[in-house]
């Protein structure tokens, strides 16, 4: 199957879904059917797994490969993946496992851990659970960062800077998710590193987020802006610590088990880069991560996008 021909070929771009993240994995797919087609695939169809025809469309179609360009649940963990491998459709990225390893932001910390990479103080806390905000601060400190477990674009996502506001916070995660992480805040320089490939990962140039003077962290209000704005590259680091972060960013891709794309965000401070976490579908949309640092790398994403479907069709053959 991977000696096709690209005009012969037809792609199945899925986007939508039914997460928080809807929005933005409809303007990713839009950009990567785009990419596709300029690669030279003969069709590409996008399909919404949030559409009561998904699954009839995906066996009427005879696709050969899908590119999966969902985020968040429903796309991210693995319910998609798992589908597409009882239909026998090869897919972009990593596999149900590793997707759900990647999802869930506290297994996520444990494979980090085993692996050596370092990681931010934080503990877990279930739904049902009982918390003693104090406790917490005295733990980890009184800058803190409480997130879902489970989702992605900074929904749910608060900073706290005072005990009497961490209540609040962990209430507010807790309408996304019902698993959330309080850590503790770091500080430093936010970066993002890229990294794509099969056996031969190659880790992209590292971009440094510049947040406006007025919001406190790299929230939605800043992550779908013009890259100009917040997006400098390369990132502004030691020599040693720029190589030092795009060499775990490949490490925190082979801990997950990742396959063919992923991108991991870290906070560079006084310890050296410290991970935050790894995405396994980055966005693809114009002004998100990967596709900025691809630029800046001088590849062409349209070739990017057709590299992770050829490594699809590999992996099927396989």
């Amino acid at each position: 199957m991977a000696d096709m021909q690209r005009h012969d070929m037809r792609i199945a771009v899925l986007a939508g879904g039914a997460s928080a993240e809807r929005d933005v994995s409809l303007s990713s797919g839009a950009n990567v059917a785009n990419a596709l087609r300029k690669a030279g695939y003969g069709k590409v169809d996008t399909l919404d797994p949030a559409t009561d025809t998904f699954l009839d469309d995906v066996r009427a179609g005879s696709y050969d490969a899908a590119f999966i360009a969902l985020h968040g649940v429903g796309g991210e963990d693995g319910m998609v993946q798992h589908i597409l491998e009882y239909l026998g459709i090869p897919y972009t990225g990593s596999d149900a496992l590793a997707s759900g390893c990647g999802m869930d932001k506290e297994l996520s910390k444990v494979l980090y851990d085993r692996a050596g990479i370092p990681t931010a103080r934080g503990m877990a806390i279930e739904r049902g659970e009982t918390w003693d905000a104090a406790a917490i601060v005295e733990q980890l400190g009184s800058h803190l960062f409480v997130k879902p477990a489970y989702n992605g674009s900074s929904y749910g996502v608060s900073k706290v800077d005072a005990v009497a506001d961490l209540d609040a916070a962990i209430e507010q995660a807790f309408e996304y998710d019902t698993k959330i992480l309080v850590e503790e805040c770091l500080v430093g320089t936010e970066i993002s590193v890229g990294v794509f490939g099969g056996d031969e990962l190659v880790a992209l140039p590292i971009v440094e987020i510049c947040c406006p003077d007025d919001v406190d962290f790299y929230d939605l209000s800043v992550k779908y802006v013009d890259p100009k704005d917040i997006h400098r590259i390369p990132a502004r680091l030691s020599e040693a610590d720029y190589e030092r972060a795009q060499q775990l960013a490949k490490e925190a891709h082979d801990a997950l088990g990742c396959y063919g794309i992923s991108r991991s965000d870290f906070i560079v401070g006084e310890r050296g880069p410290v991970i935050l976490e790894t995405n396994t579908i980055p966005g693809m949309t114009e002004s998100s991560l990967f596709p900025d640092e691809v630029r800046h790398a001088g590849l062409d994403f349209a070739n990017v996008c057709a590299e992770l479907v050829e490594l699809a069709l590999a992996r099927a053959d396989r």
